[in-house]
């Protein structure tokens, strides 16, 4: 132990704990902007220096480690003039416009500057100029950027993808793609894990509540709205509703309010998947001679973008089902059309997603077969949702609770955890033990396929077969699993992949908490939901069971083929839009 004094308090700490650290033990906090722990601590932004006693120069916090008999001042006279003086010069090469700004109000160096007092600048702006797809379903404003380095440690480190990079030298310094290309043109999943980890607007994805609030406003159009899972975690936080407030109910009746026509529930499409991926999955095991295994799950669009520039020759052992938003999209624009008597050249559907990738998605030409124009039309992530109820101003808290509609709106627990990583496999493994075994397993009798970990493992026993299963969350740890696959070091039946740490609760389209990773606290929700629910098996959803019988008659039958399964190598990796 170390036993040093910050701000007058006596504090003891780890040896080799930093200054930061050991000042947040002792309730006291260092402002900063680039630092990340464990993954950004390069003192970058030099917001965070302190005055050490004895130290001739200022120190930063987030990189220098505790000393016996240390003795810290973290806003002395000194600390403070430098660190507004490092602000304002932040804010020199930053347009400040914060009124366009999509991060407006939830800007950490918006926040900075109003704590330090900066309310003027002597320094002369230097803005650049930086040409950028605007139709790319993530958007970078160069002018934004404030060179902390997150977005390259976040992508590099965790996600092992290297989009971005350093570019030039001296005061023209900056974040680019990296390798001096085009965005179109390089191997970027789209998990948007740098928009929530940028402290600024620098990054964020493309806007698209325009279109939506186009379609609400053309009578002609029926505009349909289905929601993920993971958005029921998440969608009241920046709204600042209570977790009792921000109710799975009130979401559908703020929907409703908002003026959709239908309100859905893409749990309805979970289960639908489970049906058609556990029975590709028995088709496979019952084949096991002549099968290349694992089969992975196909639901991450991330994923499936990662497997398809780094891993192309594993791309054939995707599950063929499309996700539940294609899904979806394909089913509300021919069975509910049919059911309704609606002209499906007049449905709008509109997804709302905790994802980035999901925009891409929708654009891909070979996941819209239903014959009138793309099934999905648009999606909105988790944050564009919360934009477009401010922007109606909505009073959410005093909105009377609705159900979804139906008859697309009933979804099982096991179709609401496909937010959590291991989700997808958990339900899966629920529906394949009944098929096989003809009665229902305890329903957590997988939950050993839950948690945190980046690279998780489970085998279970189905039908006297041992399955062998793996479940990895964020591309790093994907990268990882996949090269222990190439190897042959591992061997599996069946796995999941999630692009984002934590699986689809850590979105890269949901709300941005800087500093905090809530998918642990989300995915507990989730669970939570999934314990307390009447129905926890997706074979037992009546909706889908009347879906079936109705209209796609069995798993895996012709029409189902058709309608909700894809075929991955097709996919064009630029985005259609």
């Amino acid at each position: 132990m170390v036993s040093l004094t910050i701000n007058g308090k006596k504090i003891s700490v780890l040896e080799g704990t930093t200054i930061m650290d050991a000042a947040k033990e002792g309730h006291i906090r260092i402002p900063h902007l680039c630092y990340l722990k464990d993954i950004n601590d390069i003192g970058a932004c030099r917001v965070c220096v302190v005055e050490v006693e004895g130290l001739e120069r200022l120190v930063t916090a987030c990189n220098n480690v505790v000393e016996e008999g240390m003795i810290v001042h973290t806003d002395s006279p000194r600390a403070r003039k430098a660190r507004r003086l490092n602000v304002k010069l932040l804010l020199s090469q930053h347009d400040s416009n914060c009124t366009l700004c999509n991060r407006s109000g939830n800007c950490s160096l918006q926040t900075l500057a109003n704590d330090l007092g900066i309310m003027e600048t002597a320094y002369e702006k230097e803005l650049t100029l930086e040409r950028w797809n605007k139709k790319y379903p993530l958007i970078r404003d160069a002018n934004k950027c404030i060179k902390c380095m997150r977005c390259i440690q976040i992508c590099d480190k965790i996600q092992t993808m290297n989009v971005w990079d350093v570019s030039n030298t001296g005061g023209r310094t900056t974040v680019d793609v990296s390798g001096n290309r085009n965005i179109d043109e390089i191997n970027c999943a789209l998990c948007g894990q740098c928009i929530t980890h940028c402290p600024v607007g620098a990054l964020s994805e493309r806007d698209d509540v325009k279109l939506v609030l186009d379609a609400l406003a053309d009578e002609k159009k029926v505009v349909i709205v289905q929601v993920a899972p993971a958005v029921r975690t998440a969608w009241g936080e920046s709204l600042g509703l209570s977790s009792e407030k921000a109710t799975v109910k009130r979401m559908a009746a703020t929907l409703k309010s908002i003026g959709f026509d239908y309100v859905f529930d893409t749990t309805f499409t979970a289960d639908l998947t489970i049906m058609e991926e556990g029975s590709e999955f028995l088709a496979k095991l019952k084949n096991a001679e002549n099968e290349k295994f694992p089969m992975f799950t196909s639901c991450c669009p991330g994923w499936v973008r990662f497997i398809k520039y780094e891993y192309p020759e594993f791309v054939g052992q995707l599950s063929s089902a499309k996700s539940p938003q294609q899904m979806f999209g394909a089913v509300t624009k021919t069975y509910l059309a049919e059911k309704l008597g609606i002209d499906p050249a007049n449905i709008f559907n509109v997804s709302i997603m905790p994802c980035t990738a999901k925009k891409y998605e929708c654009s891909v030409s070979e996941l819209s077969d239903a014959g009138f124009g793309q099934d999905v039309d648009v999606v909105l992530t988790t944050r564009e949702l919360a934009r477009m109820i401010k922007a109606e101003h909505i009073i959410v808290e005093d909105i009377p609770e609705e159900d979804f509609d139906s008859p697309l709106g009933v979804g099982s627990g096991a179709g609401v955890i496909f937010g959590a990583t291991g989700g997808v496999m958990e339900a899966a493994l629920r529906s394949v033990y009944y098929l096989v075994e003809g009665e229902n397993p305890d329903p957590d009798l997988f939950k050993g396929v839950r948690g945190l970990d980046g690279w998780k493992e489970a085998t279970v026993t189905v039908g006297g077969t041992e399955v062998r299963a793996a479940i990895a969350s964020g591309l790093g740890n994907a990268r990882k699993l996949m090269e222990a696959v190439k190897r042959g070091e591992v061997d599996y039946h069946f796995v999941e992949i999630m692009a984002c740490p934590g699986g689809c609760s850590g979105g890269g389209g949901q709300p941005i908490h800087d500093g905090q990773e809530l998918a642990g606290e989300r995915s507990e929700y989730l669970y939570g939901l999934d314990k307390h629910d009447d129905l926890r098996f997706s074979h037992e959803n009546p909706e889908v069971i009347q879906c079936y019988k109705e209209y796609f008659g069995e798993p895996l039958s012709e029409r189902s083929h058709h309608l909700l399964h894809t075929d991955q190598e097709l996919w064009n990796l630029r985005s259609e839009n």
